[in-house]
């Protein structure tokens, strides 16, 4: 069946070098209408984009604003120049998205208009170290934190149908973090997402990138990262009063409940202001909270009393059992404790 979606290559840019020229000039051949957002580059590369502007819309950004910024602001002009249907393919200038692996994603976008197509690299040994760790831990959290497979979190190669551009320009994040919030969002929202085997190109060991590895991750990372710590503090106050309580009356239900309601009222009041700043009204999310701690309680006793009847020690089956929680607390909490309803 012929594809009757028109396409839009949409692709940020900083500091480009020659590679996005030929890019740009190859996609408007293959039919694409090309949308390059310039994020606050350097002067020396003025001369870039002034070649390309005879073949793409060039928008600029006075500064850098970083790359979630610089989607948005394509994806407003796309939203507001373009009539439906078409479909949008976000593509990175370093020349690590090869022209016809654009078309393989356009393609599935089409496809799959009401789903967000991933161009997917496989991450073989000759990847650079940093491409091979930073995937592979993305990859596992994503999976573990949303029940999720998505084998390559961190491409750029992504496609969708002009329905979904407003979710897209709905998502959190400047910088980095707005490829993976997309993902969370899209989770939340029961969009499906398709995956499409691309080639992986790693030009000069991928120094041409502009991502920074400490900087950028924290950025990706912060939620879970603050949710992590939330849980530790309220682990840590947990299982304090979990064994004074134990020692003092070697009941383990008792002591279990007791700490759990204190360490329960701390961690909600750090997660909605602190981990997911959610506005959400205080009475509706604090319902919904101890619906699930009740939840997590019961499941919690029984793990840890099973634990404890089959001969392990009950600090260590404490902390069996708390791990064993804490991605099902996250996840939930996450989609719909602190979820907020859509305007």
């Amino acid at each position: 069946m012929k594809l009757q979606h028109q396409q839009i290559a949409l692709i940020p840019a900083y500091c480009p070098d020659k590679r996005l020229i030929e890019l740009v000039r190859t996609l408007k051949e293959m039919s694409f209408s090309v949308l390059v957002v310039n994020d606050g580059s350097k002067k020396e590369t003025e001369a870039i984009f002034q070649a390309i502007a005879q073949d793409a819309v060039v928008l600029t950004h006075k500064q850098n604003r970083g790359k979630g910024a610089a989607l948005k602001t394509g994806l407003s002009y796309i939203r507001d120049r373009f009539s439906p249907p078409y479909v949008v393919v976000t593509a990175d200038a370093d020349g690590q998205h090869l022209p016809e692996d654009i078309l393989r994603v356009s393609e599935g976008a089409q496809n799959h208009p009401n789903c967000l197509v991933l161009g997917s690299r496989f991450i073989g040994m000759d990847a650079p170290l940093r491409s091979r760790v930073g995937n592979g831990i993305t990859r596992l959290i994503f999976r573990l934190s949303t029940g999720n497979a998505i084998y390559d979190t961190q491409t750029g190669l992504r496609g969708f149908g002009s329905g979904l551009v407003d979710d897209m320009l709905s998502v959190k994040g400047e910088r980095y973090e707005y490829e993976m919030n997309v993902l969370l969002h899209l989770k939340q929202k029961k969009i499906q997402t398709e995956e499409v085997p691309i080639q992986a190109v790693y030009l000069d060991h991928n120094t041409s990138s502009h991502f920074h590895p400490v900087k950028d991750s924290f950025r990706i990372y912060k939620e879970i990262l603050r949710f992590s710590a939330s849980s530790l503090l309220s682990f840590l106050i947990d299982y304090a009063f979990f064994c004074v309580l134990m020692a003092l009356t070697g009941m383990t239900v008792l002591s279990n409940v007791l700490a759990r309601i204190v360490s329960a009222s701390v961690n909600f009041t750090l997660n909605k202001s602190f981990v997911f700043g959610s506005r959400v009204r205080f009475l509706q999310a604090a319902a919904k909270y101890f619906a699930l701690a009740v939840v997590i309680l019961i499941c919690n006793t029984c793990i840890l009393k099973l634990l404890i009847a089959s001969g392990i020690p009950y600090m260590l089956a404490k902390i069996l059992t708390e791990t064993v929680m804490f991605i099902f607390s996250w996840t939930v909490q996450r989609f719909l404790v602190f979820k907020e309803a859509k305007a």
